[in-house]
């Protein structure tokens, strides 16, 4: 068989049987087909295929010349990327599409640890750490244990009608309650002043006398507060 090669009209001649024997060599080391003394597994969500099956004695490697060595390995590596593209094709769903063909894979059975660590927690806020050490919002939880529960605990009163924990004062407070009452027990004075406008007019209720009772009472405080101060200033000077 002649070959013509470029401009110079070289010449080589190459024996047909050679070719043919070529050929036939290079279809047997290229089976479609693997078969191995212990089958292999898959992660087919991962593209893996594991082989159980030993590597070759080292003491065998190590008899083979370089290339016979490489070629021992990657003749492993062939059988195992074969055996996968054949599971691939025979288990998968595969769709046709106009960019083409589309293969599903299954999920993945197996979780492989991450390459990163994993990100450290943000620092805590200086709210948040206020609101942990006073038991505030979600860090109220119950009232079992915890030196924030006990001090929550303190501002607390037990509700018998409604059977929770509620606030001693502030808002929604113990000391409001009697201003949400829908139903108020009538004095008949009161009741008289209410409708005769003797209360000074001012727009008293009855209704809002409790909050009005309430309000006196702080202010009564106060001024407790106010001289007490001035006793305490007073007998300092006079010390």
């Amino acid at each position: 068989m002649d070959t013509s090669m470029g401009e110079a009209e070289t010449h080589v001649s190459i024996p047909a049987s050679n070719i043919v024997d070529h050929a036939r060599t290079k279809a047997e080391k290229l089976p479609t087909t693997v078969e191995k003394p212990t089958p292999y597994t898959y992660e087919l969500g991962y593209l893996t295929a594991i082989d159980p099956n030993p590597l070759p004695a080292t003491s065998q490697l190590l008899s083979q010349s370089l290339s016979e060595r490489n070629e021992s390995l990657r003749q492993i590596a062939r059988d195992g990327a074969q055996s996968l593209l054949n599971t691939l094709l025979t288990t998968c769903p595969i769709q046709s599409t106009p960019e083409g063909l589309i293969m599903t894979l299954p999920a993945p059975q197996h979780y492989l640890p991450r390459w990163k660590p994993l990100p450290k927690p943000k620092p805590p806020t200086k709210w948040e750490l206020f609101a942990r050490k006073k038991g505030i919002g979600k860090y109220g939880g119950s009232l079992k244990g915890g030196a924030a529960q006990e001090e929550r605990r303190k501002n607390l009163v037990y509700d018998e009608e409604s059977g929770e924990w509620v606030k001693k004062w502030g808002y929604k407070g113990r000391n409001k309650k009697d201003e949400s009452d829908w139903l108020v027990e009538l004095d008949d004075e009161a009741v008289k002043k209410e409708k005769t406008g003797a209360d000074g007019g001012d727009g008293r209720t009855i209704r809002g006398e409790g909050r009005r009772e309430r309000m006196e009472r702080i202010k009564r405080q106060d001024r407790r507060q106010r001289n007490n101060e001035r006793r305490s200033r007073k007998g300092g000077k006079m010390g």
